[in-house]
């Protein structure tokens, strides 16, 4: 019987025999910095973005905590000073594992530097829809701060998101505090919000109230705005007198009761009479209250339906001599003479060659 030799023997790192060999561990690594903590341990960076939490979806999210445990790590670095993990993802986890009564959460510790970390929450944070945008204008200006104030193209860049959007986030941080304190509740979109900026802070308030008891889509509320701009408000700061002009403003954009369709009716006629001189400042008038009104283009076919339809009404008026009212008869003058001002010259008598 031969002696094996010694030298042929298959020799074994340290980390070899102690690797995962199982099929699951191919194509995988451990994470060195993966860690269960105690949440006692765990605190908040004073520097989140985030400022407000909505208790409903955070209860949402304890509730699946309860169930089936904490899906997903958050990201803490060490404090040494302090002896302690500060978040830098995953607040709102991490609140919803205290409201289920969890003692310890797994946690994927970095070393982040300063001038990342906010960068680095931003990045998870703007991005998402449940961040509100009054915490995300705020933060992005906090970011400008620590960048050493860059240009906010360079912001912009370093966020990940386009400069138009940078400018929407930072006009809210305008808004007064009555409208800012509705988004951070979720009562106000930021889109909605956005028919607010450039009012004054009475305007402003007079306008949200509106938005928010009619539940005004931001498109509407941007036409509203826009006529409510040009409309005087005496005295400038009074609410009250704000909300009575909007009152005014809102009956005239959106046109519900007979009075106010009369009345949008005679200032469309009169605003197409004025445009008719040809005058650059009448047209902008017609174009802008066009606008306001959501009109729509002019179409061929419409025009032709509408007419017929205008047509089969006046073919049930009352006789000339029989009883007609006062207000049809100034309204058929109001017409005819819209449609004059736009023939202009053109018109000529059907016996004319």
């Amino acid at each position: 019987m031969t002696e094996s030799n010694p030298r042929s023997r298959k020799r074994f790192t340290v980390d070899e025999l102690f690797s995962d060999t199982r099929a699951q561990a191919s194509g995988a690594k451990d994470l060195p910095g993966a860690k269960l903590i105690d949440l006692n341990r765990i605190h908040p960076d004073p520097a989140q973005p985030r400022r407000t939490f909505d208790p409903d979806k955070l209860e949402e999210l304890a509730s699946s905590i309860r169930a089936e445990g904490v899906l997903q790590p958050i990201v803490v670095r060490f404090d040494s000073e302090h002896d302690r993990y500060v978040i830098v993802h995953g607040e709102r986890r991490w609140r919803a594992a205290k409201q289920a009564k969890l003692t310890s959460l797994p946690s994927i510790v970095k070393e982040v530097p300063v001038e990342r970390r906010l960068v680095q929450q931003l990045m998870e944070n703007v991005v998402r829809d449940d961040l509100n945008a009054i915490d995300r204008g705020a933060a992005i200006r906090a970011l400008r701060s620590q960048m050493g104030d860059p240009t906010w193209d360079v912001v912009a860049d370093a966020v990940g998101i386009k400069r138009s959007r940078l400018f929407q986030l930072l006009g809210t941080g305008k808004l007064s505090e009555a409208a800012r304190e509705d988004i951070q509740a979720g009562r106000l979109s930021e889109k909605q919000s956005r028919a607010l900026q450039g009012l004054t802070e009475a305007r402003q308030h007079a306008l949200k109230d509106l938005i928010l008891s009619s539940n005004l889509s931001a498109q509407a509320a941007m036409r509203l705005s826009r006529a409510f701009k040009g409309m005087e408000v005496s005295p400038p700061d009074d609410l009250e007198a704000a909300r009575r002009v909007l009152a005014q403003v809102s009956g005239f954009v959106f046109a519900k009761s007979d009075v106010q369709v009369q009345a949008q009716t005679r200032v469309l006629l009169g605003a197409v009479r004025n445009a008719a001189t040809g005058s650059t400042k009448a047209r902008g008038q017609l174009k802008s209250i066009v606008s306001t009104i959501n009109a729509g283009a002019f179409r061929d076919d419409r025009f032709g339906h509408e007419l017929n339809a205008f047509a089969r009404t006046l073919a049930t008026l009352p006789a000339v001599g029989a009883a007609r009212s006062a207000s049809v008869d100034a309204s058929l003058r109001e017409l005819a003479a819209t449609v004059d001002a736009l023939l202009g010259d053109r018109t000529t008598s059907a016996d004319e060659p």
